[in-house]
């Protein structure tokens, strides 16, 4: 019998897709708490990822990398500590090297643009450099900003991830109990 993921619970899908809706709009809402409530997320995160790095450290199996594992433990925990304790800063920096990836991502497209023989168009390379690079520095420009909308465009993401999840659940949820799966009379 093969498994099929969508059949196991169409209800789980609507719930899932629900409980994105509800994210979607508080997103969308609320975006700078949702900067910070994203920037607190990762400060947890960064917070276990250096515990275990330091812990690994002290594990027999880890003897020629210690070091390492303690400095990047080290360094997680301080990251983890600005990211907990000012989680507004963080949300704004990581928007700020977020935006200048970006601008290096479209110089380095660009120059792919030129550096090619595909037979990709190049206007099309162009343009996605040229938009990596608009993105980028409007993020490096105004990163408060910049956090606010990836908080929005966040929202928008889980609003149609959950609608999309709870048609799909009602469709199953229709198709199980439409009439090829109405209950047959038994013979005695």
């Amino acid at each position: 019998m093969e498994w099929d993921w969508l059949n196991t619970g169409w209800k789980m899908l609507v719930v899932r897709g629900a409980i994105a809706i509800v994210f979607g709009i508080l997103a969308i809402s609320w975006p700078r708490s949702t900067a910070i409530a994203l920037a607190l997320l990762w400060g947890f995160w960064a917070l276990t990822d250096g515990v275990g790095s330091i812990v690994q450290a002290f594990q027999p199996e880890s003897r020629g990398s210690r070091v390492w594992l303690v400095l990047i433990g080290v360094i997680a925990l301080i990251a983890a500590f600005f990211a907990i304790f000012s989680p507004a800063v963080t949300a704004v920096t990581l928007t700020w090297i977020l935006g200048i990836w970006l601008i290096v991502r479209g110089v380095f497209e660009a120059v792919g643009a030129f550096s090619t023989n595909m037979a990709t168009p190049r206007w099309l390379l162009l343009l996605s450099a040229a938009l990596s690079i608009l993105l980028g520095v409007l993020f490096v420009a105004n990163p408060g900003a910049g956090a606010v909308g990836i908080a929005v465009w966040l929202g928008i993401t889980a609003l149609v991830w959950g609608a999309a999840f709870v048609a799909i659940g009602l469709a199953i949820r229709r198709e199980l109990t439409g009439p090829r799966h109405a209950a047959r009379p038994v013979m005695p």
